[in-house]
């Protein structure tokens, strides 16, 4: 019980000397939402506009059915096009098209083949392809669907091409007449007057219902704020330790008969309980004042965070532990804090990131609280999807707190 007792106690004393510095109080409760804010009004629209999708279509020949298809699918005029549909953009050099791609000045286009024509109308089939810029997912996916639909209807009429010669050829041969059979076949490879192919017997309108919403920016910037500063502060606590242990404090309170496992526990519970409050503040201004979601999960969102908090005291006690002098446990602090906090995701969601900084992030405690947060807030995930989270984060907890336990010392030498 009397190690209890002294763990309290020294916790107390941790919390009053904090209570009495009003700039880490500023620094711990008001700072970090400073940045929450600016980042909520820089971030409040995006998403919101609907941009209109541009699909380039490009043929290498220099005549023939290619080039009328894209002339029929060219879109003429703008103000005609409906809410949500694209537009058609016919790109009449191949060379530049792709050198546009490879500078991404271009997400990609379809490209008609030299022989389109020949092999739509001779039945060994033609090849379009897709090129496209692979980190643009979306306008690829469009070009796909849009290639497989050019390739189905195009495939389609030959088929009723093949069939009808067939019939003709069969009627000629019964009638005993084929003198209007070569005339009756070319007439299926023609188009109407002018050029243009014949209109689509079925057509699409697309209604807009409400317009696009943002997603509440505060859904990812409160919990990453909420990691990086809770890190932070815990971080900083080590040049409260490192002071103590030249000031011969930890000295004295074992000289008292206060056991080191003691100290160790009240200075652990001492940082814990202020970040405690950290998220507590975090979260309450979140939803009253920001009106944040939670998702379908709010007590893993809770528990997450208490995680966060116990990982990022014991990585204090250990960063003192490593540290000799107050200025290198401040200094560490600081460039832990802010190297770890931008590869992590803190700044920003780590799902918008180049892949190699999503890789780094698994070797750091924020990437993986950012994507547990992530999860829970702005994908919809239960419970389980952010275990793997949890006990990514105990885990640093775990091998912070035995480097602490093991190398912690009360003085300096």
């Amino acid at each position: 019980m009397s190690g209890l007792k002294h763990i309290w106690f020294i916790m107390l004393k941790d919390l009053r000397l904090f209570a009495k510095d009003r700039l880490a109080l500023a620094f711990f409760l008001l700072f970090p939402f400073f940045f929450v804010v600016l980042f909520y009004f820089l971030m409040g629209n995006v998403g919101t506009q609907d941009k209109r999708l541009d699909i380039h279509l490009v043929t290498r020949e220099t005549s023939g059915l290619s080039q009328q298809i894209i002339s029929a699918m060219e879109t003429k005029d703008e103000s005609q096009l409906q809410p949500g549909q694209p537009r058609i953009v016919w790109d009449k050099d191949y060379e530049p098209a792709r050198q546009a791609v490879a500078d991404k000045k271009l997400t990609g286009f379809i490209l008609f083949p030299e022989d389109f024509t020949t092999g739509v109308l001779m039945g060994y089939g033609a090849q379009l392809e897709v090129i496209a810029d692979p980190e643009a997912a979306d306008n690829r996916a469009a070009l796909n669907g849009l290639a497989q639909s050019i390739a189905l209807q195009v495939g389609a009429q030959q088929v009723i091409r093949n069939t009808t010669i067939g019939l003709l050829v069969e009627q000629a041969l019964a009638s005993g007449s084929p003198g209007n059979l070569g005339r009756d076949i070319q007439s299926l490879f023609t188009t109407q007057p002018g050029g243009a192919t014949p209109p689509s017997l079925i057509t699409y309108k697309v209604e807009k219902v409400g317009d696009v919403q943002a997603s509440n920016p505060s859904n990812y910037v409160i919990p990453g704020y909420l990691v990086m500063f809770v890190f932070f502060g815990a971080a900083l606590s080590a040049e409260v330790i490192v002071r103590e242990r030249h000031n011969q404090t930890l000295e004295r309170l074992l000289s008292s008969s206060v056991r080191r496992e003691s100290i160790i526990g009240g200075i652990y519970a001492g940082i814990a309980a202020k970040g405690l409050i950290q998220i507590v503040i975090f979260w309450l201004v979140g939803i009253f004042v920001f009106h944040i979601d939670l998702g379908s999960s709010p007590g893993a969102v809770i528990l997450l965070s208490i995680i966060m908090v116990v990982m990022s005291a014991a990585f204090a006690i250990m960063l003192a532990t490593l540290a000799r002098t107050e200025r290198s446990a401040g200094s560490a602090a600081v460039i832990t804090s802010l190297v770890f906090a931008p590869l992590g995701g803190c700044w920003w969601p780590l799902f918008i990131t180049p892949r190699w900084m999503q890789t780094i992030a698994k070797i750091i405690p924020h990437g993986w609280a950012t994507t547990g947060f992530n999860k829970l807030m702005l994908f919809g995930g239960d419970f389980g999807s952010a275990v793997p989270e949890m006990l990514a984060l105990l885990g640093f907890a775990i091998v912070f707190g035995i480097i602490a336990f093991q190398l912690f010392r009360s003085s300096p030498v």
